[in-house]
């Protein structure tokens, strides 16, 4: 008798384990990735050129998303006017820029196209087809320490339909422009 409640017992744990629903054991893949590369301009000066892309998932906040940058014209206002590094500090010159990166993925952002007291304000929201970051600049040099923090705006459609022309990229306080971009979607 206590020979056959040996092979039972290990039977009885095979056929519970296999009842138990199977528990994935690595994340999630993200729920949106994206592509872009394009010019911004519209406030009085400045004009920059952005290129990257990365992953996202609003529902989880998470996002890894990088790429480079340019400044084609001096920024004198806004967030590229204004270095938070204190080892270089000044506005992003023309010719200067190097790379970024995300700093934070936002769920939406309050935003004009060219600064004018005129300009309705617009809104933009985090979606599968729009993405909102917090994204830290960095000048050569700077190494791994960021000289401008700014939001950025990419979307695969027109952000501000009152402007004319397609405006689905856009940086805080440089302007909106138009990109190429691509969206992948889960």
């Amino acid at each position: 008798m206590r020979r056959n409640s040996q092979w039972r017992i290990p039977q009885l744990l095979t056929f519970v384990g296999a009842m138990v629903p199977a528990v994935p054991v690595v994340a999630q893949p993200p729920q949106a990735g994206f592509g872009f590369n394009g010019v911004v301009s519209g406030f009085p000066t400045g004009v920059v050129s952005v290129t990257g892309g990365g992953a996202y998932d609003l529902k989880t906040d998470f996002v890894h998303s990088a790429g480079g940058f340019s400044c084609l014209a001096d920024v004198r206002q806004g967030p590229l006017s204004t270095s938070i590094n204190p080892d270089d500090p000044g506005p992003c010159l023309a010719g200067q820029g190097v790379r970024w990166d995300t700093a934070a993925l936002l769920p939406s952002t309050t935003f004009k196209c060219t600064g004018a007291a005129s300009e309705m304000l617009k809104t933009a929201k985090t979606s599968d087809t729009t993405v909102v970051l917090q994204a830290d600049f960095y000048r050569a040099g700077d190494s791994n320490d960021e000289s401008f923090t700014a939001q950025m705006i990419v979307s695969a459609t027109d952000i501000a339909p009152d402007i004319p022309g397609l405006q689905n990229l856009w940086v805080q306080g440089v302007g909106c422009g138009t990109a190429i971009v691509n969206f992948s979607n889960k």
